[in-house]
C-alpha cells in the first residue's frame, strides 16, 4: 500500500507528462493560428499555471522569485500576456525541477502539517500542505480543459490528458 506522499508524487509524474503534451500540442499548432486570439490566451493559461504553482514554491520559502509574505500587488506576472512558447516551457521545467526535490522528501507528517500564507486579495489563511497540494492539482486541471478548448476552437488538436488514460494499464484479452 502506498502513502499519501507516494500518492502526491505519482499525481505529480502524471502532471508532468501532461504539461509536456499541452506544451508539444501548442508547439504544434500552425504559425497561421498562432496570431489568433484563442491560442495566446492557451499560451496565458498555461503560463498562469506555471504561476500559481511557482507562487506557491516561494510561498514554501523554496525560491527566492517572491517573498513569502508578499503583498498583491507585488505579483504582477500572475497571468503573463504575450509570453513566448519557449518561455512559459522554460518555466515548466525550472518549476516541475524545483517541485520535484521538493516532493522528493515530502512525507504524510509534512502532508498534514498546516502552513499560513497570505492570499493573493490580502487577508492571512491557513491550510493543510495536503490541501494546497490538491488545490494546485485540481487548478492545473481546469485550466488544461480550458486551453483544450481553445486549441479546438482555432482547429488545433489537444492532446487527451485525463489522468485514467495516463493511469490505465491494458489487460491482456483471455
Amino acid at each position: 500500500m502506498s502513502s499519501a506522499a507516494d500518492r502526491y508524487r505519482r499525481w505529480f509524474a502524471y502532471e508532468q507528462d501532461s504539461h509536456a503534451k499541452m506544451l508539444a500540442a501548442l508547439a504544434a499548432v500552425t504559425e497561421e493560428l498562432r496570431e489568433r486570439e484563442a491560442y495566446r490566451q492557451a499560451v496565458t493559461l498555461m503560463a498562469h499555471i506555471v504561476a500559481a504553482r511557482r507562487l506557491w514554491l516561494a510561498r514554501f520559502g523554496l525560491t527566492a522569485n517572491v517573498p513569502a509574505d508578499f503583498a498583491p500587488q507585488q505579483v504582477a506576472d500572475f497571468f503573463p500576456e504575450n509570453i513566448s512558447l519557449a518561455e512559459v516551457a522554460a518555466r515548466v521545467d525550472e518549476t516541475q525541477a524545483i517541485w520535484a526535490r521538493y516532493l522528493d522528501g515530502l512525507t504524510d507528517a509534512e502532508l498534514a502539517r498546516v502552513f499560513e500564507y497570505r492570499s493573493l486579495e490580502g487577508p492571512r489563511f491557513r491550510n493543510t500542505i495536503e490541501e494546497i497540494l490538491t488545490q494546485l492539482f485540481g487548478h492545473s486541471l481546469y485550466h488544461r480543459g480550458q486551453i483544450a478548448m481553445l486549441l479546438r476552437s482555432i482547429g488545433a488538436e489537444p492532446p487527451v490528458t485525463d489522468f485514467v488514460f495516463w493511469a490505465r494499464e491494458p489487460v491482456p484479452e483471455a
